[in-house]
């Protein structure tokens, strides 16, 4: 099961049933790398596309390789030349792509039941890690902008409502707007129940004056490695 189909003995096999059956082997890998990555996640029909695709070419350029020093030196300056001109992804986007790589170099090998463990392993992991319902990841985390006039001391003026509303509360940033006659201040919270929102909002209304207030949900950044 975990013997290479390519090599019988000392013997390399490269026919094109070989060649058909790995390419088989990474079309079937690559849709399911596709679902593994849609699973709980935000991605696009092109990503997804890349995934498919991803293990039938490094399959089919591991097999030309074929042991070649010098053509597998010019294929990863390639690689790296495709690397630079692409867009950096989240971590997320980053492991998937890996595991493409990785899929596609066990069948260019000729491994596919080592292939098919790993990605079976991958997507296991994957499920059970996004499937666990922790309380820390359930948490709606939002992003709270407040406008306060110039002269209020805004150092713990809010202290006490967030102690009341929320289970955690930073302050993120501060900055003057309005030519400096007011403050913007900009805090990550996490409320201990959703359906006091108004209630804290208006609580909070009741400190800065009844000025400018923004609730809402935190923009997505990119997790980079």
């Amino acid at each position: 099961m975990l013997n290479s189909i390519l090599f019988k003995g000392s013997d390399a096999l490269f026919g094109p049933g070989e060649y058909f059956a790995c390419m088989a082997g990474s079309f079937v890998l690559g849709i399911g790398l596709a679902w593994i990555h849609d699973y709980k996640n935000h991605t696009s029909r092109n990503f997804l596309l890349t995934l498919i695709l991803l293990p039938v070419m490094v399959q089919t350029v591991i097999m030309l390789v074929n042991g070649n020093l010098g053509t597998g030196v010019a294929v990863m300056g390639a690689f790296n030349l495709v690397r630079f001109r692409s867009a950096p992804g989240n971590s997320r986007e980053i492991s998937s792509i890996f595991l493409a790589m990785a899929a596609g170099l066990a069948t260019g090998m000729g491994y596919l039941g080592v292939a098919f463990i790993l990605v079976m392993a991958a997507g296991g992991v994957t499920f059970l890690i996004l499937g666990i319902p922790w309380e820390k990841w359930n948490v709606s985390e939002k992003e709270l902008r407040v406008t306060i006039p110039e002269n209020l001391d805004y150092p713990g003026i809010f202290d006490k409502v967030f102690q009341k509303y929320t289970k955690q509360a930073e302050l993120m940033r501060v900055r003057t707007v309005n030519m400096g006659s007011l403050y913007e201040l900009q805090y990550h919270i996490r409320l201990r129940d959703n359906r006091q929102e108004k209630e804290f909002l208006d609580e909070v209304r009741c400190r800065n004056g009844n000025l400018s207030l923004v609730c809402g949900k935190i923009a997505s950044g990119r997790e980079e490695l």
